[in-house]
């Protein structure tokens, strides 16, 4: 395992510059999930603890979110 951030944009993504990427390959080793500005890959990241960032994404999911 490396780690090194792999970084990739949703599939759900349409393109239109508002999107984010994540490098999911760190959960295993470091036990967090990076995020990054994709109109910014050189910029600053987020860096969020695994449950964190699972416990927001099944939050979308749900629709628990402010519009």
């Amino acid at each position: 395992m490396t780690d090194t951030p792999r970084w990739f944009t949703s599939s759900y993504s349409e393109n239109g510059g508002a999107c984010i990427e994540v490098a999911a390959n760190l959960t295993a080793t470091r036990g967090v999930v990076p995020i990054r500005d994709s109109k910014n890959p050189t910029g600053p990241t987020l860096t969020v603890p695994v449950g964190a960032f699972a416990a927001f994404v099944a939050a979308v999911k749900g629709g628990d979110h402010a519009p």
